[in-house]
């Protein structure tokens, strides 16, 4: 019974958001994607969503979290896509690839840096840390958990790091959503190079998560029409990752329905879809209430203080060099942020940023620097292995 209310809570709560948002206007600057994760963590701290370990109820319990989450995201994605003017996106191009160069570049630096540091730290499998460390860092965790299993680390030391990496990390995004970014946009005070005039910068940056009229007759039949082409191109990607990995891999489904969804953005019927960029909201909140609510801070001890402190070496360190390297190519602030995001959290972190932002015109360059770092990720990781190995 207390799954069936966790869940329902995690689907009605965040249309409870919404009803605030249009409605008060201290809820419109605090955000709905902010007020998604303070329900989140509210639920982890308080412990309404813990069940005892190794329970039946809580393996239940984690295989819907973990399935609400792996299609809620893939369902946004598209219906977030939809209204953009892919045309406009390619006059960013140039921005994109300076910002993922310099991004990887920093975590780079970052983790070799930090391993010859804590280097005499006793460190378990130190090299194979910092392989993991680069291999969260440009693609998640899909590709921190593919380097930890093919270099056979120990599950205790994976366990370990990714804590440390969720407790500091989560706080960093935090941070970024809450209103974060609004210091990077004075950091790097440039714009977004995506228009072609005033009136298309208009057109692609008006009704930036504008609820109201959502729940209108007129808008509801669009609206099932953008899903309906959301779950459509959810089921190619599952398909197609079936047929060519054996496994419903994140990296194909995530591709396939992104690269759907930009060819689908180019037919104006599609993008002029009524409140498609909302209806992905919604699933985004969902994912945000989840993500949030799977915190949990009594995960670390001080017994491994270390491998934390060499994980908050690579974040800060990557961060500075990230920013300074942006400052240089004059890249704007919000492009910088979904940078951090999709390189230190993965793709599907990136439309809650857009949507606390308030700017789509980012959104497909956060997704595609995400992609190129799934891709990337693991051979990085892998081949880091190789070389720290000349110095241990």
């Amino acid at each position: 019974m207390k799954i069936i209310l966790i869940l329902a809570l995690y689907v009605l709560l965040p249309i409870v958001i919404i009803l605030l948002f249009n409605n008060f206007a201290w809820a419109r600057k605090i955000g709905t994607v902010v007020m998604a994760y303070a329900i989140g963590i509210i639920f982890a701290l308080t412990g309404f969503v813990h069940f005892d370990a190794g329970t039946v109820e809580a393996i239940t319990f984690s295989k819907w979290q973990s399935t609400l989450m792996s299609v809620t995201v893939p369902l946004a994605i598209p219906l977030m896509l939809f209204n953009c003017d892919f045309k406009l996106w390619t006059k960013a191009l140039p921005k994109t690839i300076w910002s993922l160069v310099g991004g990887i570049a920093a975590v780079l630096v970052a983790v070799v840096s930090g391993y010859f540091i804590f280097k005499n730290q006793q460190i378990p499998e130190f090299e194979k840390v910092a392989a993991m460390m680069t291999g969260i860092y440009t693609g998640g965790t899909m590709n921190f958990n593919a380097l930890g299993f093919s270099l056979g680390v120990d599950k205790t030391v994976m366990a370990t790091v990714l804590a440390f990496e969720m407790v500091l990390t989560t706080p960093y995004i935090f941070f970024i959503i809450g209103g974060g970014y609004k210091v990077f946009r004075k950091t790097l005070p440039y714009q977004d190079i995506t228009k072609r005039g005033r009136k298309d910068d208009e057109v692609e940056t008006k009704d930036v998560e504008s609820y109201r009229g959502m729940f209108q007759k007129e808008n509801v039949g669009g609206m099932f029409i953008g899903l309906g082409l959301s779950i459509l191109f959810l089921a190619i990607g599952a398909g197609l990752a079936l047929l060519l990995t054996g496994t419903l891999n994140e990296l194909v489904v995530i591709l396939t329905i992104t690269t759907l969804s930009i060819l689908a953005s180019f037919f104006k019927k599609v993008r002029e879809l009524p409140k498609t960029f909302e209806l992905g909201m919604f699933f985004i909140l969902i994912f945000s209430v989840i993500v949030a609510s799977l915190f949990d801070i009594h995960s670390v001890n001080g017994a491994s203080a270390m491998i934390g402190a060499f994980v908050g070496w690579v974040i800060l360190l990557s961060m500075i060099l990230h920013l300074i390297f942006c400052r240089i190519a004059k890249v704007s602030g919000d492009l910088f942020c979904v940078s951090q995001v999709a390189l230190l959290c993965s793709p599907p972190f990136v439309p809650p940023v857009v949507g606390a932002m308030g700017n789509k015109k980012v959104l497909i360059s956060g997704i595609v620097i995400g992609l190129v770092g799934y891709a990337m990720g693991t051979y990085l990781g892998v081949g880091l292995v190789y070389f720290l190995g000349l110095f241990a």
